[in-house]
């Protein structure tokens, strides 16, 4: 075992799952009440955890470089082949658009406070898309290098961040219950994408080898560090401010805002900011190295230097394209993005598994994860209530949040 690679995907795994999304789930849980909170976080990450390992059980038998698209082609044919690569581009792309954008946006406010200069926010995402597009294209070694790095930063400002917030919990506001019983439902998709590492498992694979025992180790300590992470910033941000408070909060600007306000400390939201940005980075860093292997085993591209930049430019054009002329439209189709995880995360691993199973039910030495064929069935019903969660908020017959 690769003790440094090993530790390295799991920092690629957290730093994929620990994104700018985190800063959300005190606005989405806010009616929900601490406890109820932390029980739909504990089965969101059980739920992602257990299809994590349904993806190693599929890679065992492929080769080392496989994508979703070899894995459902072989397993699924060619219409489960299209519609795992549907659901790929389609999540993918539009998440690289939004943190392309949001990543334009934020190099312009920090661009400005440094040095006084105003640059354009299409300036600031061309820069981002570069500086990252670079990275990514270099290859898998490289991204968990800067990836540690950041993810050292980024826990160095959680731990700042707790440590100014925690003498403001107060147990009161922990023991509120849900305001709403609608609420509920509405935060269900969103903290369930909040465990959404998938897409990179293939480019972990390829990075590592085909080593179960570490692999395993991998998914399991890359999806729980960041459960406890989120747990422990549940535990500051719903303690600090009453349920009322939170809902009246307008977005992440306004949680940051109310946070500074209530507790006459500007350097929360400075910090809070700086989180941010270095969440968003280890985030973009996670999913485009997903959709770089991707669009590299379905185009059959090789590691060379010049099929690299093609795939690259294949990886990040589209994205850029639309954060720079469009970006409402790819940030709306985020709104889709709880129903594409779903597909990509739950759905076609499940399908795989059982049909891999069936084909090799007489082989006894396969790795096969617990819980059998109820086990597939609970995750699949699952899948099927997230969907119906996010239509129910989507057509308004439970209340948006956030």
């Amino acid at each position: 075992m690769n003790i440094n690679k090993t530790l390295g995907s799991m920092l690629i795994i957290a730093g994929t799952t620990i994104g700018a999304g985190m800063l959300a789930l005190p606005i989405v849980s806010a009616g929900l009440g601490f406890s109820t909170a932390v029980v739909i976080l504990l089965g969101a990450w059980l739920l992602m955890t257990y299809t994590a390992l349904l993806m190693l059980e599929l890679h065992q038998h492929a080769k080392q470089t496989a994508t979703l698209n070899t894995l459902a082609k072989t397993l699924l044919g060619k219409k489960g082949q299209w519609l795992a690569n549907f659901s790929m581009i389609f999540l993918f792309y539009a998440l690289c658009a939004a943190y392309i954008a949001g990543g334009g946006s934020q190099l312009q406010v920090n661009v400005m406070q440094w040095s006084q200069i105003d640059i354009a926010p299409q300036v600031g995402s061309i820069i981002f898309a570069v500086i990252f597009g670079s990275i990514i294209t270099l290859g898998a070694g490289t991204v968990d290098k800067v990836n540690r790095v950041l993810f050292t930063i980024k826990i160095i400002v959680l731990t700042i961040m707790f440590y100014m917030l925690t003498p403001y919990v107060q147990g009161k506001h922990l023991l509120e219950m849900p305001l709403e019983q609608g609420l509920i439902i509405s935060a269900i998709p969103v903290i369930f994408t909040s465990f959404g590492f998938h897409g990179s498992i293939p480019s972990i694979v390829k990075y590592m080898g085909m080593e179960i025992k570490s692999l395993r180790k991998v998914m399991i300590f890359g999806a729980t560090l960041p459960l406890g992470i989120y747990l422990f910033w549940q535990v500051i941000s719903q303690g600090v401010m009453s349920q009322s408070h939170l809902l009246e909060s307008d977005g992440l600007g306004g949680f940051i805002n109310s946070l500074s306000t209530l507790l006459a400390n500007p350097t929360i939201s400075s910090a809070v900011t700086i989180f941010a940005d270095l969440a968003l980075a280890t985030s973009f860093l996670g999913v485009s190295l997903g959709l770089f292997d991707f669009f590299s085993d379905v185009l059959k591209r090789s590691d060379s230097g010049r099929d690299r930049m093609i795939t690259a430019i294949i990886t990040f054009f589209p994205p850029l394209g639309f954060a720079l002329f469009y970006p409402q439209g790819f940030i709306a189709a985020l709104g889709y993005a709880a129903i594409a995880l779903v597909v990509l995360a739950i759905f076609l691993p499940v399908t795989m598994v059982w049909v891999q199973r069936k084909q090799r039910e007489h082989l006894l030495d396969d790795y096969r994860v617990k819980g059998g064929v109820p086990a597939l069935a609970i995750a699949a019903i699952l899948g099927v209530g997230i969907i119906g969660a996010q239509i129910m908020q989507m057509t308004g017959f439970v209340p948006a949040i956030g």
